[in-house]
């Protein structure tokens, strides 16, 4: 494991090697989606389980979904209502969608925009990354360097120098929210709390 500056650890993402940082929920495991296998492989993670793309703004993320009008207007009413934050949204995938994101079933994309400033800075630099929670697949999320340190060996994470030792995050997963072509469908609760009234859907 290697503790790295955050230059370093941006051109280590964009080299395609895994990296890990900070996020407003738990920290991530994080590789360019090119490169998303090499996360199923360090998380021992069942091909069922799909990774979240996450970037630094919502309007890196629109290119990878796709869907009508009239279902845009309505993602984005509740990504301008709760990005940056604690919510992914599982939608359509467009043909931008690297397979490897999402082995078995590639027609959908978890997007999120996460409300940290060391994470919007990294993915700002590297683009949109494949992430997932920094842990073995189907144990607590890890909360500090040093954990992530012992588990993960082989991954970039950031030096402890540049923020304090103690990971900035909530240590709650994001809320997942599924769109079904006609309604959101909560998949995993977590920090988000969603309203979904009536003008969330068709």
């Amino acid at each position: 494991m290697t503790q790295v500056s955050l230059a370093d650890l941006i051109a280590g993402a964009r080299a395609g090697l895994l990296v890990s940082f900070p996020t407003d929920t738990v920290p991530a495991l994080a590789a360019i989606p090119e490169k998303a296998a090499l996360i199923f492989v360090a998380k021992q993670r069942s091909q069922d389980k799909p990774l979240i793309l996450m970037a630094a703004n919502a309007e890196d993320l629109w290119l990878y979904v796709k869907g009508s009008e009239n279902e845009y207007k309505i993602w984005q009413e509740l990504a301008d209502k709760y990005w940056p934050g604690g919510l992914t949204l599982v939608l359509p995938a467009s043909e931008r969608v690297p397979k490897v994101m999402n082995p078995i079933d590639p027609t959908t994309i978890g997007i999120r925009v996460p409300n940290s400033a060391i994470a919007q800075t990294i993915l700002a630099q590297t683009g949109p990354l494949a992430t997932t929670s920094a842990n073995f697949s189907g144990q607590p999320p890890l909360q500090t360097i040093a954990e992530i340190e012992v588990q993960f060996p082989q991954v970039l994470t950031l030096a402890t120098t540049e923020y304090q030792g103690k990971i900035p995050g909530m240590g709650i997963p994001s809320t997942v929210a599924k769109w079904t072509g006609i309604n959101w469908q909560i998949l995993r609760q977590g920090t988000t709390k969603l309203d979904l009234s009536s003008d969330n859907q068709i």
